[in-house]
């Protein structure tokens, strides 16, 4: 536990511009206390001590604002950006080095028992607000845009944006590492707009081409 406590202490410096120094990240970020919290919680429920486990992660949740199930399994180097309203429900996995940003849910659909959180592979980023609902899959180095609402499966080194989330990106290679820039996110339907009121002015162009020239 102590060297994922350390990595999730370095990723903080890795990934996050305004982190100056080890004592301000350990006292004053509400997502790594909350991580903290988990960590223990998730040791309490692993060695089958009751109750106590729901105990921790309920006053991390009234101290921190962020609630994460003991139950839920969470890699090493993983970062809550602000954390407020984050949610991470009890069977939710999350692998390493995955970046959430405040207001993100990971939970269920409340339709289905068993696995019904969502599973995120490794270097996945999720932006503000994202839900990613359901016993789901999303690969490895995956970035979800902000706001989104993410319902179905989505493969590995892709973008998604909207409601309900849409793939727009998706290659054979990894992301580039300047997966925390939330703002430079495509837009398709944007792009095939513009696309159509081009070719609607080459169409009169032509047309009116034809007319100024009726023996064309």
């Amino acid at each position: 536990m102590l060297r994922e406590i350390r990595q999730d202490l370095q990723a903080i410096f890795d990934r996050d511009p305004a982190a100056t120094s080890t004592l301000e990240v350990v006292l004053t970020y509400a997502g790594f206390h909350a991580l903290m919290a988990y960590r223990i919680s998730h040791w309490l429920k692993s060695m089958g001590v009751p109750f106590f486990p729901r105990v921790v992660s309920q006053l991390a949740r009234w101290l921190t604002g962020v609630e994460i199930h003991p139950s839920a399994k969470i890699g090493t180097g993983f970062f809550i950006d602000h954390g407020m309203g984050v949610v991470i429900g009890e069977t939710a996995e999350v692998g390493d080095y995955v970046t959430l940003f405040q207001g993100v849910t990971l939970g269920g659909t409340g339709k289905e028992r068993g696995k019904r959180h969502p599973t995120l592979g490794n270097h996945v980023v999720v932006g503000a607000g994202a839900k990613i609902l359901g016993g789901i899959t999303i690969g490895d180095n995956v970035k979800i845009g902000a706001n989104s609402v993410v319902l179905k499966n989505v493969p590995a080194n892709s973008t998604v944006i909207g409601v309900p989330g849409r793939i727009i990106k998706s290659q054979g290679e990894r992301l580039p590492d300047a997966t925390m820039d939330q703002v430079d996110l495509p837009d398709p339907i944007s792009d095939r707009f513009i696309a159509l009121e081009q070719e609607l002015i080459e169409l009169r162009k032509k047309l009116d081409n034809r007319d100024s020239n009726p023996r064309l």
